[in-house]
């Protein structure tokens, strides 16, 4: 089994935050169309045949495609790639692209699952992170994804923003509750050098919030969310039962997958390649017939030091017979002492061979998975 996805390298605007590949430049838009559709024919075989069970379109910002072009990317899909077990088919949304005529028309094309960007309801942080739309436009689209019929849905959602106050992330999670989406992205603020935050930041003209303050706002979206029967299977990831993102949850468990699109990467269990971040390099490339990637063949500690990285950030735990027999790799036994420091400090703890975090231990989850690698 595994998953496609398209990265759509445009946006309205820049979120400060965001260090994704985009382009606020749509002058290019129908020739990347082009070029998706015609690196979806170029990779046909990347996957070897693989059944493909979920589709994801991300960015950027794919909502801001016509509906009819969506459908021209699913179609080729559909003709390139074998695709009759798929059960998931994901649009990720900004609130301001949204529209009870758009999403009945991207229903009716085959889109099963939105994920929408709403990020915070709070008008003066959205102002701060530079997003499009405000929080009448963000509950405006709630209520229409409602009224369209969707049933399955994610919604993002930001924490640790220099200015939130706990009242203030509390009434986001409140507010994102009452729509009752089926699952919820939560991630901590960080600051990426390219990006206007990180440039501010080296200027000293913002300030990150303390990593106490961000801890503390981690626990309050994992116990509010938890006390609403939404389950925490990855760290940033909670979602009622049987809807976790399979998209997703086949990239944590390694699971094969093709990326198209500029900047978009792929794992064929062998090898890793990622695509040029660049959308006229990109485009002039699938032109003239070549897929622009660099490609990692992966050694057998590579493969280690993913599963240790992957797992550890989920809630099935990194199974350490599974490493032991499977990649001939101890690692109760290459980090005896270190494993014992985890469990007493109540950063980790094992059962029936599987190491798990404790929920403070994800908070370490990076550190530690990198202390566990392979050297």
């Amino acid at each position: 089994m595994a998953g496609i996805y398209i990265h759509i390298p445009f946006c309205k605007q820049a979120c400060h935050y965001c260090d994704f590949h985009f382009s606020t430049n749509l002058q290019l838009k129908l020739p990347m169309l082009e070029a998706i559709q015609q690196e979806l024919r170029l990779q046909q075989s990347y996957l070897q045949g693989e059944k493909i069970t979920s589709i994801y379109l991300g960015g950027g910002t794919p909502s801001l495609l016509e509906v009819e072009e969506i459908a021209a990317i699913l179609t080729c899909i559909q003709q390139h790639f074998p695709c009759k077990e798929v059960v998931e088919v994901t649009l990720e949304a900004n609130p301001d692209d949204l529209s009870v005529d758009k999403l009945l028309a991207l229903r009716a094309i085959g889109i099963n699952r939105l994920s929408i960007g709403i990020q915070t309801f709070d008008d003066d942080l959205l102002r701060y992170l530079n997003r499009a739309h405000n929080a009448a436009k963000a509950v405006a689209s709630l209520e229409m994804v409602a009224q369209a019929g969707f049933d399955n849905f994610s919604l993002d959602l930001i924490y640790a923003i220099a200015g939130q106050s706990e009242q203030m992330l509390k009434k986001d999670l409140s507010l994102a509750i009452q729509f009752q989406p089926t699952h919820i992205s939560a991630y901590c603020l960080t600051i990426e050098p390219n990006t206007a935050f990180g440039r501010w930041l080296e200027k000293g003209k913002i300030q990150t919030v303390d990593e106490e303050v961000a801890a503390q706002h981690f626990h309050w979206v994992a116990d509010t969310l938890e006390a609403q029967g939404y389950e925490q299977y990855e760290i940033s990831n909670f979602s009622l039962s049987g809807y976790q993102a399979k998209h997703n949850t086949n990239y944590w468990k390694r699971g094969k997958y093709l990326g198209i699109g500029p900047g978009a990467h792929s794992y064929n269990g062998m090898s890793r390649q990622h695509n040029i971040a660049h959308n006229q390099q990109y485009i002039t490339h699938i032109q003239a017939g070549t897929i622009p990637s660099t490609v990692e063949i992966l050694l057998p500690q590579d493969h280690v030091n993913e599963y240790i990285m992957t797992s550890l950030r989920t809630r099935w735990g990194c199974d350490m017979r599974y490493l032991q027999e499977k990649y001939k790799y101890d690692l109760s036994g290459q980090h005896f002492t270190y494993l014992e420091q985890l469990i007493s400090n109540e950063l980790a703890y094992i059962q029936q061979h599987v190491l798990f975090l404790t929920r403070t231990g994800k908070l370490l989850a990076d550190k530690i998975a990198a202390d566990l690698f392979v050297a």
